[in-house]
């Protein structure tokens, strides 16, 4: 039984079998076995332990993902310890500010990355020499984690202010693994990629999934379109997790897609934000045996939430599905009342034990009775499908009118040309702002700016229409692989 988040092996099953191959050399692919990444794990707890750490210190992280990171962020919390997975691209005084919050004792990090920590962090490499003087071979036994015992704190973005320290307990993240494991007698002939930055939720907990179920996975440094196409080829991926604007990126690369057998992939999942049904189409087209799903979860109470349940399967018009087995919901308007349209309120056991230092900001999205407010508008269908409408934080107000910019962008998408969409708010004298789109057309496909216009004027309230529309052939990407809107929003004010 699966009792502390760092121990994920089942000795039932054969040590020996393939967990991951670690693309971070892309030509020369390094093989580990389930054995190998225990045995590692225990060589790094001890390594630790031996620096005289004390139990439910922080280690945090800092690298582009490689096998190295996996083992040591197990090891992290295999020995009482709390790993601290950062997002290494964000400005030197955010980065400062993390390392100090979290009181960080040691930090794992590779070459680049070292350059980025503030005088007198203490640093442990793990692309050199030095990774392999640290670790001290044996057998290590695994702590046993108390109740709701903190495994992990990973810091919000910060695009709505500091970054704030998401505290996780063992206990909840793996209900979130066994939830999971649960859908299927076995996983054993999975193989997954993941290529997102392991600072991120669904990356982290990807690569988890894949262990605790005896799969393997495939581990990227960072996430390039061509060679993420030709890890899945080359070696045999049958699980795809990503974003729309990753696999946006994919299908554009129709030459490396033709060059390899996509016909092993029988599952695709596009989480983070919603997927036009174009991408769809497209998506099934390239993974023709795939089966397509979207994604909901948040850091602050599990990576996925809604899902297909026996006897409904997910509709292709945006719908998320249904609340997973052990997740409880609700939608809450702006009198506090339960609504078909609202603010998504979540109870889950993988809900977080709060923001790091920050009482004030916990008792604001955390209720006394366990309810997370997740900050994100939904409707429910009369079949009780939820349907993603937009950040609380995102809307902005034009002439009067609110607008969730997620609105805008699902009546985009369902011009046939349309593969993706991202709508800003612009500053605007008389409006306050104005609704901006940046458009992906589908390959070959014709549309103009009018055309768009005319499409959500005609399918839509007037006050929601595009004031500009750029045509983009890829939107940018955050360091989460989300769209960088901030970077939309530059080229937009900047035209």
């Amino acid at each position: 039984m699966l009792v502390n988040l760092g121990k994920l092996l089942d000795e039932n099953l054969s040590a020996d079998a393939v967990a991951m191959i670690d693309c971070f050399d892309f030509d020369n692919p390094r093989v580990y076995t389930h054995r190998d990444i225990d045995r590692l794990a225990d060589a790094c707890a001890r390594g630790l332990c031996k620096r005289g750490l004390v139990r439910g210190d922080t280690v945090a992280l800092m690298s582009l993902n490689r096998a190295e990171y996996v083992i040591a962020y197990l090891a992290i919390m295999r020995a009482g310890f709390v790993a601290v997975p950062i997002n290494y691209k964000l400005a030197g005084d955010t980065l400062a500010l993390i390392l100090s919050d979290c009181q960080a004792r040691l930090v794992f990090v590779d070459a680049q990355r070292q350059a980025l920590l503030p005088a007198g962090i203490p640093a442990q490499r793990l692309d050199d020499a030095a990774w392999d003087a640290f670790l001290d071979p044996g057998p290590f036994a695994t702590v046993a984690p108390e109740e709701n015992e903190c495994a992990m704190i990973l810091y919000t973005s910060g695009s709505t202010g500091r970054p704030k320290g998401v505290q996780l307990s063992h206990q909840g993240q793996l209900w979130t693994l066994r939830s999971r494991l649960a859908t299927r007698a076995s996983f054993l002939d999975e193989r997954f990629i993941v290529a997102a930055p392991l600072f991120h939720m669904n990356a982290l907990a990807s690569v988890k999934f894949a262990l605790a179920g005896h799969a393997s996975v495939v581990l990227l440094p960072q996430f390039d379109a061509r060679q993420f196409i030709q890890a899945i080829g080359r070696h045999g991926v049958t699980w795809v997790t990503s974003v729309p604007t990753m696999m946006a990126m994919v299908i554009k690369e129709q030459e490396a897609l033709q060059a390899i057998d996509t016909s092993r992939v029988h599952y695709v999942r596009m989480g983070s934000a919603a997927a036009s049904a174009k991408l769809y189409e497209t998506v099934q087209e390239a993974f023709p045996n795939a089966s397509l799903a979207g994604g909901y979860g948040t850091t602050e109470a599990g990576p996925i939430v809604f899902g297909p349940v026996p006897g409904r399967s997910l509709p292709r018009d945006g719908g998320l599905g249904w609340p997973l087995p052990g997740v409880e919901v609700r939608l809450v308007d702006g009198q506090g009342r339960d609504a078909q349209e609202g603010e998504l309120w979540m109870r889950t056991p993988a809900n977080m034990q709060g923001y790091l230092n920050l009482p004030d900001k916990t008792a604001e999205v955390l209720t006394v009775d366990g309810w997370y407010k997740s900050g994100d508008i939904f409707r429910r269908n009369n079949d009780g499908c939820y349907y993603f409408v937009g950040r609380v934080d995102d809307m902005f107000n034009c002439g009067g009118e609110n607008i969730y910019p997620g609105e805008v962008e699902q009546v985009i998408a369902r011009i046939p040309e349309v593969m993706q969409a991202c709508v800003i708010p612009v500053r605007d004298e008389l409006k306050g702002h104005k609704p901006v789109a940046f458009v992906v057309r589908h390959t070959g496909a014709s549309l103009t700016e009018q055309q768009v216009k005319d499409f959500v004027l005609a399918s839509a309230p007037a006050y929601q229409h595009p004031r500009r529309v750029y045509f983009v052939d890829t939107l940018p990407l955050a360091a989460t692989n989300k769209i960088d809107r901030k970077a939309l929003l530059h080229i937009a004010e900047s035209a």
